[in-house]
């Protein structure tokens, strides 16, 4: 029998780029529509919970989603994701996105996401996925604050009560 490989945060890390296109924007604004950055939240966040899970994954929540600084026409937009926790059948993904600016170089911390996914089966149900081995000091502090974010989601549901 294989013993499953031991999974860090950083082995489900992806990184995407995207560049605010007139299309993305809000009308004559020059600001990036919400609804498009929340798909590519969703996309660049669920490809970190596949690589974690190994498969097929769908969103189960957003938890949070905190949109700071507008993104605008022309920026670059760069989103980080990666499993900051992982239960039975569900994974915290964070995300993180950011703007570069191409024309001055600046970079601005726009906009943070948790989304919760869950690994599913062929039929669609529900299936483990690989326990989560943090290593660094920032990788434990943010498995622990995921852990304490999924107890008050937990409590809110009312399924911490059996």
């Amino acid at each position: 029998m294989t013993a499953e490989p031991e999974l860090h945060p950083s082995d489900s890390t992806c990184v995407m780029t995207q560049i605010v296109m007139p299309g993305h924007t809000n009308g004559d604004s020059g600001v990036l529509f919400g609804g498009v950055l929340v798909q590519w939240i969703d996309v660049c966040a669920g490809v970190a919970a596949m690589r974690h899970a190994g498969g097929a994954v769908v969103t189960a929540s957003i938890d949070r989603l905190d949109f700071w600084v507008p993104v605008r026409l022309g920026d670059v937009v760069v989103l980080q994701a990666q499993v900051n926790y992982a239960a039975h059948t569900s994974m915290e993904v964070g995300c993180r996105v950011e703007t570069d600016d191409p024309k001055t170089r600046d970079r601005r911390y726009t906009t943070k996401a948790y989304l919760t996914f869950v690994g599913i089966d062929k039929a669609g149900r529900p299936r483990p996925v690989p326990a989560l081995h943090p290593v660094t000091d920032d990788e434990k502090r943010r498995f622990e604050q995921a852990r304490a974010r999924r107890t008050e989601r937990l409590h809110a549901a009312g399924k911490d009560r059996a």
